[in-house]
């Protein structure tokens, strides 16, 4: 399998302690920051606009993990700054030429990922699979947080795993977003998925935030 990484969610942050919020994610070496970018269009939700996306890359160097639920992304990724070594997840719902959104994420030079909403078959991005670098299965419809996990998303990461093994692309990796309790994580990290992304349900709940990562951690170990 391939290594497990932890993704969080900021738009689930506490924006009055964001500053201790990301030194403790610096201290324990999270790898991403997970930004949903939302155009009330595609879902029904305004979330972290550019600016925000600007004042963050100021702020740490912890590459960013871009997901921007949007219409037509392919015309906007300039807006966001895409930097080498972020990911940039883009809907297979929201471009009619996806491929070539893919191949202008990589010219940015950052990793480019398609995602995909809890009812769109895989079929949607089978073709496509080998342009991408991870696939973004949402496991709740996108637009809030504190949703519950949809069940058949379960199989539908499984099934992804099979198919990206069977077709020689077993370093796609597969990241999840929605609903990613411990316990949830654990199923989810069965089924095949490495990267969590990790919003109220995990890490901004009451608790020490170390003391979530730290779990997290041991969970997926």
């Amino acid at each position: 399998m391939l290594p497990p990484k932890l993704s969080p969610s900021m738009m689930c942050a506490d924006l009055f302690r964001l500053e201790e919020t990301i030194r403790c994610f610096e201290r324990n070496g999270v790898p991403y920051l997970h930004i949903d970018v939302m155009d009330g269009s595609f879902v029904p939700n305004l979330m972290l606009g550019t600016e925000t996306v600007r004042q963050f890359r100021q702020f740490t160097a912890i590459p960013m993990d871009l997901h921007l639920m949007i219409e037509d992304p392919g015309d906007k990724l300039e807006w966001f700054g895409v930097k080498s070594g972020d990911y940039v997840s883009v809907h297979a719902e929201t471009t009619r030429h996806l491929q070539r959104v893919l191949a202008k994420i990589r010219s940015l030079g950052a990793r480019p990922m398609v995602a995909l909403n809890p009812a769109t078959p895989l079929g949607a991005v089978e073709e496509a699979l080998a342009d991408v670098d991870a696939v973004l299965v949402m496991t709740v419809n996108p637009g809030y947080a504190g949703q519950k996990l949809v069940p058949q998303t379960l199989d539908k990461i499984s099934r992804l795993r099979k198919l990206l093994d069977d077709t020689g692309l077993d370093q796609v990796e597969i990241e999840v977003d929605g609903n990613v309790t411990l316990e949830n994580a654990a199923k989810m990290r069965l089924a095949g998925a490495n990267i969590f992304v990790a919003g109220t349900s995990l890490l901004f709940r009451p608790g020490g935030m170390e003391d979530h990562i730290r779990a997290f951690n041991d969970l997926v170990k």
